[in-house]
Formats: C-alpha cells, structure tokens, sequence
C-alpha cells in the first residue's frame, strides 16, 4: 500500500488544535533544518481547528496563542513545535540514523570495566534489542543514552571512564595537531615549548582513546608522542 502524500501537524495549545497539511517528506526536511523555507511543503495556506472536517481556526485564536494572523509564520510556528506523523518509511529511517547515533555516543562514553576497552558496536546493538529499549526518531541521541545506558547496565557492564594523555607535537606538524586536538578532547594544560613543538595536555573518554590516537596520527603523520598519565 502507497504511503500518503499528505499528512497532518497538529499543534495543541490550551486544549485548542490547530492543523496544518503538508507533504510528508518536505515537512521533515524541514524539521530538521534540511529546508529553510516553506515553498511546495504545505498543501494549503489554510490553519484549521480540524483538518479532516475542513474547520478552519479562527483569526482571534490565531492572534491570541500565535501573536500574528500570518498563516505562513503561524504555520511555521505549528510544523516546528506540533506534531507531525511520520510515514513509516520515515520513521523507519529515522530510528535507525538515531540507534547508530546513540550507539556511536555509548561506545565513545563508555568502556567494558574488565578490559578498559569500549563494547564492538554490534554487542551494544544486540544488548539493545534484549533490553527493548525505545527510540524517539526526533529527541537527541546523548539525552536518551542517559535513559537508555541504566537499561543496558542489567545486560552489559558499562564504566564511565576518563583518561588523561599528554600529547607532544614535533614543530613541523604543531599546527595542524594542536587544531586536531582541539577538537577532540578537553584541554587542561597547553605549552609552546622552544624548539617549536606543543606539550597538550588534556582529558578524554576511555571510549575515544583509540579514534584519537588515530586523529592525532593522521594529523601529525604518526610524529606525536602520546602518553597515557596514571
């Protein structure tokens, strides 16, 4: 059976429903910031009270819980706030780019206690479907991990763990490493030293200690000196 070309945004606001229709696909790129404008993703300029009788909103209504009469801004302010239904393709996409999302910032945040190493993506994915947790497609990865992590710990044994590693970049690659660690980790001590080079201190998850000793590698051409301090 097709998936509908048309579907509903409802926004509710002191009990009072406004709706928009609006082309599935459209409205959820621009959900998610993918579309800057409206054109082509509503059906209508209309706003109603209910979209399948053909009731329109009132304008008082509109000015009272919207602060303008503009349907466009109005309709903006509904499809970012409201809810919208996904198709289930949609959704079906959007759950999947989500887990890999949360797994990614389970396996860099956390390690395995016992090796100090983080869990293989496919082991956090199987405790996953063992424990049934629940994806919201539109909510952040790193809020649900939080939620998601204490249904894991029943299944999978999980540590917090930070690591602090001082690393020493040659002159010839300083730039370009210091700029690599900067984004990557949280500094707590930086110094230029004489000859040119940068002494780094900073900490990081266990989780990340393999993905940024390869940064730092590519970025200095495997010249930096990395050190784990106890």
């Amino acid at each position: 059976m097709p998936e509908a070309k048309v579907t509903v945004v409802k926004l509710v606001i002191e009990g009072n429903r406004f709706e928009i229709l609006v082309k599935p696909d459209l409205a959820l790129d621009y959900r998610l910031g993918k579309r800057n404008d409206l054109t082509n993703v509503l059906i209508s300029d209309e706003v109603y009270s209910d979209a399948n009788r053909g009731s329109r909103a009132s304008s008082d209504k509109l000015s009272k819980y919207f602060k303008t009469n503009d349907l466009g801004e109005v309709a903006q302010q509904i499809l970012m706030n409201g809810e919208l239904n996904l198709t289930t393709e949609q959704r079906r996409k959007m759950v999947e780019e989500k887990k890999k999302q949360i797994i990614d910032f389970i396996s860099k945040s956390f390690v395995d206690p016992k090796t100090h190493l983080p869990h293989p993506p496919l082991r956090i994915q199987s405790a996953m479907e063992d424990v049934r947790v629940s994806i919201d497609p539109f909510k952040k990865a790193d809020e649900q991990a939080k939620f998601i992590i204490d249904a894991l710990r029943k299944v999978l044994p999980l540590k917090s763990e930070i690591l602090k590693l001082t690393v020493i970049i040659p002159a010839n690659h300083s730039a370009q490493g210091y700029s690599a660690l900067k984004s990557i980790g949280n500094f707590k001590s930086d110094e230029w030293l004489a000859d040119g080079s940068v002494r780094v201190t900073l900490e990081v998850n266990a989780g990340m200690k393999g993905r940024i000793i390869e940064k730092i590698g590519s970025a200095t051409r495997g010249t930096a000196q990395i050190k784990e301090d106890l």
